[in-house]
């Protein structure tokens, strides 16, 4: 039988896991929608996609993803902070 310290601690664990998920996933979400808007800005009447070398559209994904992480989390960061974990 699983005492209800541990219940509470699975609950808790699947609950911040469906969270991380969602908030991981629509931030993907927006990271994508704004890269196709500003490839749309640079190229608004051409059917043709704009060529970005790998490493700098794989440098930017990376700066927009630790962005939206520190806008997600950080709260949850700063809090987590003060309380001295």
């Amino acid at each position: 039988m699983i005492s209800i310290l541990t219940q509470e601690r699975l609950l808790g664990a699947a609950l911040g896991t469906v969270l991380t998920s969602v908030v991981v996933f629509e931030q993907r979400k927006s990271i994508c929608k704004s890269i196709s808007e500003n490839q749309a800005r640079f190229s608004p009447h051409s059917q043709t996609t704009v060529y970005v070398p790998k490493e700098e559209s794989g440098i930017e994904f990376a700066h927009l993803w630790n962005k939206a992480v520190d806008q997600a989390f950080g709260p949850l960061i700063k809090s987590l902070g003060s309380r001295g974990w």
